[in-house]
């Protein structure tokens, strides 16, 4: 199986094909993006089990003599809609159009010049980085965000991805640890732990952070910010103490949230979903 880590800032772990959600995850090993291929079998065929639809597929391909095809698959954790990582058949873009060719469908054109378009959209950030930023500020944009909001969401990316990068270097390797470390400074800084935090909002896949006002996305950024220069600071090594350090940078963010709230009289763990906000003041007016 191939070497696998989180996608680069900018990068999406989730694309759209005509409203369909799409799953993907870039390999570093291979320089290549891996799509979800039950997802894939999902848009094509409106399959309602496209796991088994794949199974059967996968027998037909190996008895036709597509061996190769089928090799090329690797089972890569992706997010189910469970909410856990799961183990899902994915394949890089030239298996996936191989795949397109033995499935009988009215989208597989479109969608294959939709692939290749999401494919060439790598090539370009890998030459150009900056094309990722100005993407993800174009679908903040579109989806309502205010300049200010986005300019803090953006930072919060970069903070995010320079903390993980720094657990990956100090032995965090399994998801779980990153969702415990994760906790940590949730539990810390705003009293709950994300998922605790998803359901004070009324979210279930929605990426939590994009439903953070101003001061949750500051604070938050503190946290993560702080634990990340403990870590350097203390040259820590090993889960158990890094989890110490997320509750450490934590706890400074926690106590500036609650000297603030003691100010204003009022919580900042909010239970409003922040992107529906500007629909609401809309229809208030």
């Amino acid at each position: 199986m191939s070497h696998q880590r989180k996608a680069p800032t900018g990068s999406k772990s989730i694309v759209i094909f005509e409203d369909h959600p799409v799953r993907r995850i870039w390999v570093e090993k291979d320089e290549k993006w891996y799509f979800a291929i039950p997802d894939i079998i999902r848009v094509l065929t409106q399959s309602a089990n496209p796991q088994v639809y794949w199974r059967v597929l996968k027998k037909r391909l190996l008895a036709e003599g597509g061996n190769e095809t089928v090799t090329n698959c690797n089972g890569l954790k992706m997010l189910a809609a469970d909410g856990k990582m799961r183990v899902t058949d994915c394949a890089n873009t030239e298996s996936v159009f191989r795949i397109i060719q033995s499935i009988p469908s009215p989208k597989a054109e479109p969608f294959k010049r939709w692939l290749a378009r999401v494919g060439y959209e790598r090539v370009q950030e890998i030459e150009n980085p900056e094309l990722a930023t100005k993407r993800t500020r174009m679908l903040y944009k579109l989806k309502g965000y205010s300049d200010d909001w986005i300019e803090k969401r953006m930072r919060g990316i970069a903070i995010r991805e320079e903390l993980t990068d720094e657990w990956q270097k100090r032995g965090a390797r399994e998801d779980r640890d990153y969702e415990i470390l994760t906790a940590e400074i949730s539990k810390a800084t705003f009293g709950v732990t994300p998922n605790e935090y998803k359901k004070l909002k009324g979210l279930q896949r929605e990426n939590l952070r994009d439903h953070m006002d101003d001061f949750e996305l500051i604070f938050n950024m503190l946290g993560e910010r702080a634990t990340t220069e403990i870590h350097r600071n203390e040259d820590s090594r090993g889960v158990p103490k890094l989890k110490a350090d997320a509750k450490a940078g934590g706890d400074i963010a926690g106590g500036a949230r609650r000297k603030l709230e003691k100010r204003l009289g009022r919580s900042v763990v909010s239970k409003k979903n922040f992107l529906h906000e500007p629909e609401e003041k809309k229809r208030l007016k």
